[in-house]
């Protein structure tokens, strides 16, 4: 089977970082068209910059990457430094990207790959807020049918919030965005915080990492040292959960996760449950299915994944 074309939809953090690279190891699975960075984690400035930082880390200088929203639809931009520090990729010391930012809005190069295949063979793949997803579909509702599949980590529904007592960050930011992709009719797969604070970075798992002895290795166990000290405080979990990469590893290794496909709805008008994913577990409200809502992982599968494919780097 020839690899999966898909576009990285990203605003690195620590885990989305973890998450390219996992893709950029995997040739034989997916096929990064680009990366498109968004303002979320921290500001659009710094995550075009991590994720050219994140390429040439990889040795994958070809792939390009380019800057897209800069803010959420219709709001202020809420960011996260204080889980991935100031730089979004605190812990490791790397150095700046030498490779160039391309020109052309993010947006744009979505409307314009996803124009330029034959339908269904386009996947996105968000790892942060939903605005240039919802922004491209807005400005282009043509290519919302071409589009094959989106795969996103965002939302929660048992495991509730954690930026909010009900919402996860990456929808919370921009639920307006959010509300429009779950809308779009498009085949979506969800990796919620239900099934991403299954896949814990415990001692042994970032031991494993760093024992690769690369720079690539070395720095995904510095990255998860850094980040695993706000969330193990503030879970009180062994580890930090590895959230961006479980939506690499479903490209790669589906048969890793199972879930349901359920009704979800976004919550865009509460002060009380801001950018709450309403996911129907138990189908009944009656409304179609639009998403296929994860809810298990095999974690000691997924981390096998992960250790064996960054070691080729």
């Amino acid at each position: 089977m020839a690899p999966r074309k898909i576009i990285i939809d990203t605003d690195p953090g620590q885990d989305d970082a973890v998450a390219i690279l996992l893709a950029l190891a995997s040739p034989e699975d997916v096929d990064v068209l680009g990366i498109t960075a968004v303002a979320g984690n921290v500001p659009l400035e710094l995550t075009a910059k991590n994720a050219r930082i994140i390429c040439e880390l990889a040795g994958k200088t070809e792939v390009p990457v380019f800057a897209g929203c800069d803010r959420p639809l219709g709001r202020d931009l809420v960011t996260a430094e204080h889980v991935h520090g100031k730089t979004g990729l605190d812990g490791p010391s790397l150095s700046d990207p030498q490779m160039p930012l391309q020109e052309q809005h993010a947006v744009d190069f979505i409307i314009e790959t996803v124009r330029a295949h034959d339908t269904g063979t386009i996947t996105l793949c968000p790892l942060g807020p939903l605005t240039n997803v919802a922004t491209a579909f807005q400005r282009a509702p043509d290519i919302v049918e071409k589009v094959q599949q989106i795969v996103l980590m965002g939302g929660a529904y048992f495991e509730v919030g954690n930026i909010t007592p009900t919402a996860e960050f990456n929808i919370y930011v921009d639920p307006e965005a959010a509300d429009i992709v779950f809308k779009s009719g498009v085949d979506i797969v969800v990796m919620p915080l239900d099934v991403t604070h299954k896949a814990l970075v415990t001692k042994p798992r970032n031991d494993a990492f760093r024992a690769l002895g690369t720079p690539v290795g070395v720095a995904v166990a510095e990255m998860t040292d850094f980040f695993e000290r706000f969330d193990k405080e503030k879970y009180g979990s062994a580890g930090a959960p590895l959230h961006d990469p479980c939506v690499t590893a479903y490209l790669i290794r589906p048969d890793l996760f199972t879930g349901r496909h359920v009704n979800v709805e976004v919550e865009t008008s509460s002060d009380l449950t801001m950018g709450m994913t309403v996911a129907d577990w138990w189908r009944v409200t009656g409304r179609p299915a639009n998403a296929m809502f994860m809810g298990d992982i095999d974690a000691d599968g997924f981390f096998g994944l992960l250790t064996e494919r960054l070691a080729r780097l």
